[in-house]
């Protein structure tokens, strides 16, 4: 277990030992990484755990990822800093953050709504401006604000969203985890003028992509629609 008596000091020990070992070599995202107070988007008893390289609950179901996961994607994503990005599935607000630091426009939606507000909460505490946050079914995508430079799909889907990668740029990527309910794949898709390239990443496991484009279940009154934080 990390030593949170000291945050600063556990999250350094996070960026230069942990992810490195990880193969996190972007000097951006390691420097966004440092720069986030992960301990701020876990709830007060495990904020002792808050920089393990471990995913963690966060209520209704759902988990913030492991910060080399956050990193990895933000990696693979290849972010040069002038990119509108949608994220599908705030959770905690922590990869929002980590992207606000590394893109110029971050879209995140959420299908929660007491987790897209605390999410909100905590973004806006850190002073972050640029995430807009929409409450809804993620599995839609947010086209109004297309296209995209990059999408982040942060749970795990039985096939890639066909819609989704029309809200991409030509030369747009997409990371999302594609398989079975409890272990999937991470896919990079990048849409090319003709058609979309297809990279199998690594192997991984998340949440349910719940939504009419995902895993179907009854919709609980309050979470669904289309509500706008910001914008």
């Amino acid at each position: 277990m990390v030593e949170y008596a000291n945050p600063d000091v556990a999250r350094k020990r996070l960026v230069e030992e942990v992810l490195p070992r990880a193969g996190i070599r972007d000097p951006r995202v390691l420097e966004a990484i440092a720069r986030v107070p992960r301990h701020h988007f876990v709830d007060e008893a495990l904020r002792l755990r808050a920089y393990e390289d471990k995913s963690l609950p966060i209520g209704n179901g759902q988990t913030i990822s492991q910060p080399s996961t956050v990193a990895y994607i933000a990696q693979s994503l290849e972010l040069t800093g002038r990119e509108r990005v949608l994220e599908i599935g705030s959770g905690s607000g922590y990869q929002a953050a980590v992207l606000a630091l590394l893109v110029e426009k971050v879209f995140t939606i959420e299908r929660i709504r007491l987790l897209a507000k605390t999410a909100w909460r905590r973004l806006d505490g850190l002073g972050l401006s640029n995430v807009a946050i929409r409450i809804g079914d993620g599995s839609y995508g947010w086209p109004d604000q297309g296209p995209y430079d990059a999408i982040i799909v942060s749970a795990g889907s039985p096939e890639v969203p066909q819609h989704l990668i029309q809200q991409l740029r030509v030369g747009g990527r997409m990371v999302i985890p594609v398989g079975g309910a409890h272990v999937q794949k991470l896919i990079k898709i990048v849409k090319r003028p003709t058609g979309v390239d297809r990279i199998e990443l690594d192997p991984c496991k998340f949440v349910k992509l719940i939504g009419k484009f995902g895993w179907q279940k009854n919709r609980r009154k309050g979470n669904e629609g289309n509500h706008a934080l910001d914008s």
